[in-house]
């Protein structure tokens, strides 16, 4: 018999709750939160198990959830109240699941014959990840570094705002030193994206191997980066301001690479 869950109090929905809002809680437990049916089904596509689910059935019926996930796993019926606590989003699909990360190292990357990477370094705000995640997928990109993170790519607003594209990319999470050091023995010309360059990124030959190395918006780029990156490129700006939001910036720059590559991928 299928448990129902009708109170907020709830231990498991707790739970839930802690999972969402810290990140120490997802790393102790091994777990987090995913949110949405197309998301929940991305996630068991790239290979992420499943843990549990609550399914709102005010909002969609259990029986077609259960058959849509075609997977044996523990699940829940909860309350709309209940999934209005848990709820991240303000249209949603009444299911949310707790799965156990997937982890990946630089050596899981499998690249293509001419790939392109993107590397960002101290990348803090989830929503910016999440839209990065969302170009990267569009593009193909083989793979997205996150050197130093100061938001674990697990976190529910990462999620969420890359529309379950966090599960379609291969994201690794590592250190500088560590990518700097696989780039240079893939053999993948590096582009940091910087105030200081002097060579617009439209005019820089993008169609070899290369990786987009883009900092933070407020400070950019590290000395490190700007030491290791073999050059640097800018966006040109007409207005009054000097910068864009570093997921725009990404875009731009990653769209010129895949035109100059005719959008082979």
């Amino acid at each position: 018999m299928i448990e129902r869950i009708t109170s907020t109090q709830n231990p498991k929905i707790k739970n839930i709750v802690r999972l969402q809002q810290k990140s120490s809680e997802r790393k102790n437990q091994n777990l987090f939160v995913i949110e949405g049916l197309r998301e929940i089904s991305l996630a068991m596509q790239a290979g992420i198990k499943l843990k549990s689910v609550f399914i709102c059935a005010g909002i969609i019926p259990y029986d077609e959830v259960m058959a849509s996930l075609s997977f044996d796993l523990q699940s829940f019926e909860i309350s709309r109240e209940v999934f209005e606590k848990l709820a991240y989003r303000g249209s949603t699909e009444g299911v949310i699941a707790i799965a156990e990360p997937k982890p990946y190292s630089l050596n899981d990357i499998v690249l293509q014959t001419n790939p392109l990477v993107v590397v960002l370094e101290s990348v803090e705000k989830p929503g910016n990840l999440g839209a990065i995640l969302r170009t990267a997928d569009a593009a193909k990109v083989d793979a997205i570094i996150i050197c130093d993170p100061l938001t674990d790519i697990y976190n529910p607003n990462v999620v969420r705002s890359s529309v379950g594209c966090v599960f379609t990319n291969q994201v690794i999470a590592c250190s500088s030193d560590e990518a700097i050091k696989w780039l240079k023995e893939k053999n993948i010309k590096s582009y940091a994206a910087a105030l200081t360059a002097k060579k617009f990124y439209h005019e820089t030959d993008l169609t070899k191997p290369v990786a987009i190395v883009m900092g933070t918006e407020a400070d950019g780029l590290t000395e490190k980066w700007l030491k290791n990156t073999d050059e640097q490129i800018i966006i040109p700006m007409s207005g009054k301001i000097d910068s864009l939001n570093v997921s725009t910036s990404t875009a731009i720059i990653v769209f010129e690479a895949m035109r100059q590559r005719n959008f082979y991928k």
